[in-house]
């Protein structure tokens, strides 16, 4: 039996929630895909569709993905979280708040492709 892939993508910009959606689905084949558009919503919706890894945007309203991040890993430690940010100087803190990588959009998307399929294999 093939897995699907779970992913919470948490941004928001409705934009770069379809830009991630749509790099995804060049690399996986069965991919399901649940959105927030704050780190208060992530921490909800992470109790509902329980995802395989969640793709977290580091500046948002309301609660940002930093902290978002710290309370999804008290709850939920076994769930990578990779953190996304244009902002490089983000990393320390969401590597400290239990992100299990931080990527740069200014990065190739390949780079996120490949944690992400690293991710996805432990699971």
């Amino acid at each position: 039996m093939i897995k699907v892939l779970r992913i919470l993508i948490v941004d928001d910009q409705k934009h770069a929630r379809r830009s991630l959606k749509a790099l995804l689905a060049t690399r996986f084949q069965l991919v399901d895909t649940c959105e927030a558009t704050n780190g208060m919503d992530a921490i909800c919706c992470v109790e509902e569709c329980k995802p395989d890894i969640v793709l977290m945007d580091a500046r948002m309203p309301n609660m940002d993905g930093i902290d978002a991040t710290r309370i999804i890993k008290m709850k939920s430690a076994h769930i990578p979280v990779i953190v996304l940010s244009l902002y490089p100087e983000y990393e320390a803190d969401a590597l400290a708040a239990g992100a299990s990588a931080f990527i740069s959009k200014g990065e190739p998307p390949e780079r996120l492709l490949e944690v992400l399929s690293k991710a996805g294999s432990s699971k």
